[in-house]
C-alpha cells in the first residue's frame, strides 16, 4: 500500500510545497521574555513605572525608632517622635584610675628567701633509676627467707618448752550429770482448776448498737434560706442567648408546591 492511498479522514497527507517551521530545529522555550517588573532587565517595549528604594538607617535616629507593634511603646513617643521634655538621669560614680599599687609589709615573705640570703646545707634527692640498670635483676632484702626463731621448729636455736590450752571435756568434769536429773522445765504443770475450785471466767463481746433511724439528716449548712422565693418576691433574672449570624437563612418547614 503506497503513501498516496493513505487518508486521514477526508484529508490525504502530502509533501509540503514549500519549507515550513516544522522542518527547522529551534531552541524551544529556552529563551524567556524579559521581565516587566523591577528595575533591572526590564522589557524595553513596556512602560516602566518609577522605582523607589529604602535608604540606610542613620545612626542618630537609631535610638528613636520604634521596634514595631510587638513591643510596648513608651509614653513619651508620639507620632511626631519623642516629646521635647528634657530628661535627666543620675550616673554612677566613675571608678578611680588604676595606678601603681604599692605593696604593704604583709606582701613580703622573707622566710621564703632561702638560698638567696642565707647559707643552706646541701640537699639531696632520690632520682629515678637510670636506663643502664634496667636489666639488672638484683634481689631485694625481701627476697631472702630466713628460718623462724619462734616455736619448736627452729634450725640452729634451742627453743623453750611450749604449752597449749585444750578444750574442756565433758567426760569426768564437774558439770557431768551422771544421774541425768531432769530440770524444772521438764515437768508439765497441771491446771489448778483440776484439783481446786474453778473461778468464773468472763469475756468481752462486741458493742451492740441500738435500733433506730440510720438515714442521713441534713445539717444547718445544707439549707439555703436566701434562695427561697415562696415567701418573698423574686427579682427578674436575665441570661445571655446564643449569638446567631445575620447571614444564616431561616429554617423553612412548610414547603408548598
Amino acid at each position: 500500500m503506497s503513501t498516496e492511498d493513505i487518508w486521514v479522514g477526508s484529508w490525504r497527507p502530502h509533501r509540503p510545497r514549500g519549507p515550513i517551521a516544522a522542518m527547522y530545529r529551534s531552541p524551544g522555550p529556552k529563551y524567556a521574555l524579559p521581565s516587566v517588573t523591577g528595575l533591572n532587565c526590564h522589557d524595553p517595549r513596556k512602560w516602566k513605572a518609577p522605582a523607589f528604594s529604602f535608604g540606610a538607617r542613620h545612626r542618630q535616629f537609631s535610638s528613636s525608632c520604634s521596634p514595631g507593634p510587638g513591643y510596648l511603646v513608651p509614653s513619651n513617643i508620639t507620632r511626631a517622635g519623642r516629646d521635647g521634655t528634657p530628661a535627666y538621669s543620675l550616673y554612677s560614680r566613675p571608678k578611680d584610675p588604676l595606678l601603681f599599687q604599692t605593696p604593704g609589709p604583709g606582701r613580703y615573705s622573707p622566710e621564703k628567701a632561702g638560698k638567696m640570703t642565707f647559707y643552706s646545707a646541701p640537699a639531696y634527692s632520690l632520682s629515678a633509676r637510670s636506663k643502664e640498670f634496667r636489666n639488672d635483676q638484683t634481689p631485694g632484702p625481701a627476697a631472702y627467707m630466713l628460718p623462724s626463731v619462734l616455736g619448736p621448729n627452729t634450725v640452729n636455736k634451742s627453743s623453750a618448752p611450749n604449752f597449749s590450752l585444750i578444750g574442756r571435756s565433758k567426760i569426768g568434769s564437774f558439770h557431768e550429770d551422771l544421774q541425768k536429773t531432769p530440770g524444772p522445765g521438764t515437768y508439765r504443770v497441771v491446771d489448778p482448776a483440776v484439783y481446786k475450785h474453778k473461778p468464773p471466767q468472763y469475756s468481752m463481746t462486741a458493742r451492740n448498737s441500738m435500733p433506730g433511724d440510720t438515714t442521713k439528716k441534713p445539717g444547718p449548712g445544707a439549707h439555703h434560706p436566701e434562695q427561697v422565693t415562696f415567701t418573698r418576691l423574686k427579682p427578674p433574672s436575665f441570661s445571655f442567648g446564643v449569638r446567631h449570624s445575620e447571614f444564616i437563612a431561616p429554617l423553612i418547614v412548610n414547603i408548598t408546591d
